[in-house]
């Protein structure tokens, strides 16, 4: 485990700011910082899908975002439309079809994810447009900052920076050690 486990540690506890599936008490935590246009993240998100099933209610999974705009234009929109989603209760619904959907992220398909998950789409677009949900982004952002990331995607397991192999078998079994 010791070449999977970073000296990085999380600055910014996980808690009720952020995008949870499971249990916040729950024994094993993995969140991840990642960018929606971000290719790497889009391949780690059908292995997160199976260690979350795997693990069940033993895993908590958090989520924040770490919009690399330089390399990624459309990753900013993307995360500021997953919190206008949020705001309407659907981030995870949201945060799939971004996933599933990275090639096509500029606004206007933006728009049409929120008439997918029959959201109020005059609102998303407004709010992504405004930039009412910029601040709290800059927060994931500058969080991750803080914890020393420089990519995406980025995982921590229970506090601690993994830069182990992003298979679900191996992020499983490191989870399961750090349990013990």
């Amino acid at each position: 485990m010791k070449a999977t486990i970073s000296p990085e540690r999380l600055t910014l506890p996980i808690g009720t700011r952020d995008h949870i599936q499971g249990l916040i008490k729950a024994p094993m935590i993995l969140l991840e910082y990642g960018d929606y246009e971000c290719p790497f993240c889009g391949q780690a998100h059908p292995v997160l899908k199976q260690i979350q099933q795997a693990l069940g209610k033993k895993l908590c999974f958090a989520y924040r975002h770490f919009p690399l705009t330089q390399v990624h234009p459309h990753s900013e929109h993307a995360a500021e439309a997953a919190e206008a989603a949020e705001a309407q209760g659907s981030f995870w619904e949201m945060h799939d079809l971004l996933f599933e959907n990275q090639e096509a992220l500029e606004d206007e398909y933006l728009a049409s994810y929120a008439t997918a998950l029959e959201l109020d789409v005059s609102r998303v677009v407004e709010e992504v447009l405004s930039g009412a949900h910029t601040a709290r982004v800059r927060e994931d952002f500058l969080s991750g900052i803080k914890s020393g990331l420089n990519g995406t995607p980025t995982f921590f397991m229970n506090g601690m920076r993994y830069d182990g192999p992003r298979d679900a078998r191996t992020m499983i079994a490191t989870l399961e050690e750090l349990y013990v």
